[in-house]
This record gives C-alpha cells, sequence and structure tokens, in this order.
C-alpha cells in the first residue's frame, strides 16, 4: 500500500465535503427557479419594462374567471399554468381563458413534486394534462412550469419529447399562504426591483387555483391583480406572455 501521507481523517472529511457541496448543487439545480444546470428554462426578457403576469393551479371558476374580467378591462394578457385534472372538470372555463387571448400551460396532472418522480411517473403527468388541455383547446400545448418548479434531467428529457418548453419566474406573490392583497403586491414589487436590478422583465408568479381542488378562494390574488394592472397602465408596463421570451 502506497501512503499519502494524509490522515485518514482528513481523506475522510474531504470526501464528505465534496460530497455535501455535490448536494447542494443538486438541490440548487432542481429547485432554484433561477438554475439553468439540468437544462434551460425561460425566465424573462431583457426588457425591464416587460412583466408576465402567470396564474398556476387552475382554472378554478370564480377567480379565473374574476381576472379574466379584469385582464379584459386592461387589454392585458396572462399566461395560465393548469392542472389537468382540474382542466378535465372545466373544460368551458379552459375555452374561455383561451378564447380571451391568453397563453395556456401544463402544470402536471396532479402537482407533484417532479423532481422525485420516476420517468414513468414524469411522462404520465406531463402527458395526462397536455392531452386534457389539447382536448379541450383543440391546438398543441407547448409551455410548461413543473409544480414548485421542482426539475431534474428526465423532466426534461421528457419535456422535449412532447414538445414543451420548462417556464421558470423570478417575481413571487407567495399568495399560496394566508395572505392579504397588500403583502402579494409587496413581494411582487420587491420581485419586481430585483428583476429591474438585473436589467430584465418580471415574470410573477401568483395562483388562481390550489392544488387540492377546485373552489379555493383566492381573492386576495385577484385584489392584488387589480391593483398591479392599474400601476402597469399608469407607468406604461407593458404585460406579455411567457412565448414572447421563448
Amino acid at each position: 500500500m502506497i501512503s499519502t501521507g494524509i490522515p485518514g481523517e482528513l481523506v475522510l472529511g474531504g470526501a464528505a465535503a465534496v460530497a455535501a457541496t455535490a448536494a447542494c448543487t443538486l438541490t440548487y439545480a432542481a429547485l432554484s427557479p433561477g438554475s439553468q444546470l439540468f437544462g434551460h428554462t425561460i425566465i424573462a426578457g431583457d426588457n425591464p419594462n416587460e412583466v408576465a403576469l402567470t396564474y398556476d393551479d387552475g382554472p378554478n371558476d370564480v377567480a379565473t374567471d374574476a381576472l379574466l374580467d379584469l385582464l379584459a378591462h386592461h387589454n392585458a394578457r396572462a399566461t395560465f399554468f393548469m392542472i389537468g385534472r382540474f382542466v378535465r372538470q372545466r373544460k368551458d372555463l379552459v375555452r374561455r381563458v383561451h378564447a380571451a387571448g391568453h397563453l395556456i400551460g401544463n402544470h402536471t396532472q396532479t402537482h407533484p413534486w417532479l423532481s422525485f418522480q420516476s420517468f414513468k411517473v414524469i411522462r404520465e403527468e406531463l402527458r395526462s394534462c397536455n392531452e386534457a388541455l389539447e382536448d379541450a383547446l383543440g391546438s398543441p400545448v407547448r409551455y410548461l412550469r413543473p409544480p414548485h418548479g421542482a426539475r431534474r434531467p428526465a423532466v426534461f428529457r421528457v419535456a422535449e419529447e412532447l414538445g414543451l418548453k420548462l417556464v421558470q419566474w423570478n417575481a413571487l406573490g407567495y399568495d399560496w399562504q394566508p395572505i392579504t392583497a397588500d403583502r402579494i403586491l409587496f413581494h411582487v414589487e420587491r420581485g419586481r426591483q430585483r428583476a429591474q436590478r438585473h436589467h430584465t422583465g418580471a415574470n410573477i408568479l401568483l395562483h388562481d387555483g390550489h392544488q387540492q381542488g377546485i373552489g379555493t378562494d383566492r381573492r386576495a390574488t385577484v385584489g392584488a391583480t387589480a391593483r398591479l394592472l392599474d400601476r402597469f397602465a399608469r407607468d406604461g408596463t407593458s404585460t406579455v406572455t411567457v412565448d414572447a421570451w421563448a
């Protein structure tokens, strides 16, 4: 045996440090919305005066309809990432969103953490949601937001097979929590200012539904959206759908 002259505990300690660093890197790649380590994701364009309002977890009757009315009043377009099992229950609402000129994307069939799923489950989650949406819309779906932003290389592989581009975000409303419209606005504006400092647009993540079922109260989100749209109208901010940044 050839001696390295390095004490065994230092070798073991170094190996543990490397393993810990690798684990942190993989966690970042899987869960950080800004990571591009596993594959390219759409976040925002390079115009700080552009914002994308995006809504996850619908369709959800009252909230989605109320958002459609607000968006129409301001002649603004948004992106809705929908859960397949709810799409199958509310096809007419999905069609109303589409008819109003908004972009609709895949948010999986049942809203799992995809980074922890097998290849088979990932494929079925994306395929089933695509099938539900395309059956309702009669046109292909091209964009995917993984629930919680969680992904791994298999997610990118399946998405490519299905013709889907991954979309993340850079501004959060935190409206999945019990929260007021004021607090939603605070969080969104903080994210928007951060995006502007980085000379990019703001991809704002909000929710018109909830993964547990249709009927969730999203009045705070609707109220925050109304105030955001008023602000955008006053300061000349342009609203875009995420395909503008593809």
